[in-house]
């Protein structure tokens, strides 16, 4: 493949945020905080801690996201037709809307998570290969009493969350999330949940866009939303302190069980009182000059590409490094009549072999790759201060917890990784690993990140050695 450096500015254009009209223009209308004269450093912030973390060597900051896509993929149209272990040109068909990008993407063939695997609880599938994903770590398989792990964003986002207004950004494209239990007695928090700040704790994703811009940017008009939110902060602050000071003087009241339950109350008070420190510590980003978006669009592929805009205006304003986007949970049955298909993904999925089935379900993992492939599109068409784009700047992991859905089946798991973060990755190509670790590629990102400090996570067993 290609390997040339990036195209030159002249001929970039802005990235087109949106199909819908209110969005038109934001690109243009947002100055990026990061300045060629303090590399890393949020315009304004005086000195950030350990900043030379979760940046490039020239001084610009990495990013690290993962999209995660449903029910896995048909294997025999996902990798190349030859099966060699390095293929420099010819995409499956399933890959081929990466064409436009890729150079910037490397297939990542041999990664196994044994811990979404059924052992001893039996069924389950969809809740573990969606749960375990990020995380690596066994699910407890209950549909109250959750245990699962720290996911691998999570990490990162404790690390280098600090340098940033959100420590990290969690979306989905899912409309219904589900409570209690899901996938054959799993809590829905496994599967409508990729992202886990513990083992007992989901990050819950937004998939309100208009939710979304508001965090991004503030309530209200155009004109209006810096203002509104330095009032919704001091009114959050006050609140915050009336609350406070009357739970302290509570708590020597209490006995010993009630001041348990007082303090983790207490807990959650002061997360509250950080976010709302941290955010006083940024300075307000831009106002867009553009109405905020309705809410929901209609169809899947609006969603997706809602989603998208606004993932690569939080990573270019530098308001977060670390994202997540779950395109939709492992189970999936929606349909797609977008592409002609009528029927469920995952009802389809279980194909037995039915050659018009697995057609179907082909065409909805290129369905898939191609809204993806347009989230590289915009990342490449962002110039970055240090001559490179937001795309080399970043890793993008691409990847499901199902490798083939008819088998439920979690070996060789379909994974993609795009970008170069900032001169650290080698892509334009297909690497087989063996059979190694999912968690191993983590750790390998994790490692650019800044955590090299990091031995093990979930179930790794070292390092990839060439990404």
């Amino acid at each position: 493949m290609n390997t040339q450096p990036v195209d030159s500015p002249a001929v970039r254009r802005p990235f087109p945020l949106s199909r819908r009209s209110f969005l038109r223009g934001l690109g243009a209308g947002i100055a990026l905080p990061t300045l060629a004269s303090m590399p890393g450093a949020p315009a304004g912030s005086g000195p950030v801690r350990a900043a030379a973390r979760a940046t490039t060597a020239a001084g610009t900051p990495l990013r690290s996201v993962f999209v995660f896509f449903p029910n896995g993929a048909i294997p025999s149209e996902w990798w190349p037709a030859d099966g060699s272990a390095a293929t420099p040109s010819g995409l499956s068909r399933t890959l081929e809307p990466l064409e436009p990008v890729r150079r910037h993407v490397q297939l990542v063939a041999g990664l196994d998570n044994l811990a979404a695997n059924p052992g001893p609880d039996g069924a389950g599938d969809h809740a573990r290969g969606n749960g375990t994903f990020l995380t690596c770590v066994r699910l407890r398989k209950s549909s109250t009493d959750l245990r699962a792990g720290t996911s691998i964003d999570q990490l990162i986002a404790g690390q280098v969350g600090s340098l940033t207004r959100l420590p990290s950004l969690e979306l989905t494209c899912d409309h219904i999330r589900k409570s209690s239990g899901c996938d054959s007695g799993y809590s829905c928090a496994y599967q409508f949940n990729i992202s886990w700040r513990n083992a007992t704790t989901p990050m819950t994703a937004e998939n309100n866009p208009r939710l979304v811009f508001e965090r991004l940017f503030g309530a209200g008009s155009p004109g209006e939303r810096a203002a509104n939110r330095r009032r919704r902060q001091q009114e959050q602050r006050s609140v915050l302190d009336f609350v406070l000071e009357d739970a302290r003087a509570l708590q020597r009241r209490l006995d010993a069980r009630d001041r348990e339950k007082l303090d983790q109350y207490l807990t959650g008070l002061r997360e509250v009182e950080e976010r709302i420190t941290r955010a006083e510590r940024f300075p307000d980003v831009r106002d867009p000059g553009v109405d905020t978006p309705a809410g929901i669009p209609g169809t899947h592929g609006e969603h997706i590409q809602l989603m998208n805009d606004l993932l690569v205006l939080a990573l270019q304003t530098d308001t977060t490094r670390v994202a997540t986007l779950q395109l939709s949970y492992d189970g999936s049955n929606r349909s797609f009549s977008e592409i002609g298909i009528a029927e469920g993904h995952h009802d389809l999925t279980h194909h037995q072999n039915r050659p018009d089935w697995i057609r179907k379900v082909a065409e909805i993992d290129r369905w898939y790759v191609a809204q993806f492939a347009q989230l590289l599109q915009k990342l490449e068409a962002v110039q970055e201060v240090d001559g490179h784009t937001l795309l080399h700047n970043s890793m993008v992991t691409y990847g499901s917890g199902n490798a083939d859905g008819n088998r439920h089946t979690h070996s060789n798991l379909p994974v993609l990784l795009a970008g170069g973060g900032g001169g650290t990755l080698t892509p334009g190509r297909t690497v087989h690993h063996g059979s190694r670790p999912l968690a191993n590629l983590y750790l390998s990102l994790a490692d650019r990140m800044g955590l090299a400090g990091l031995e093990r996570f979930g179930d790794s067993t070292g390092r990839l050695p060439d990404i």
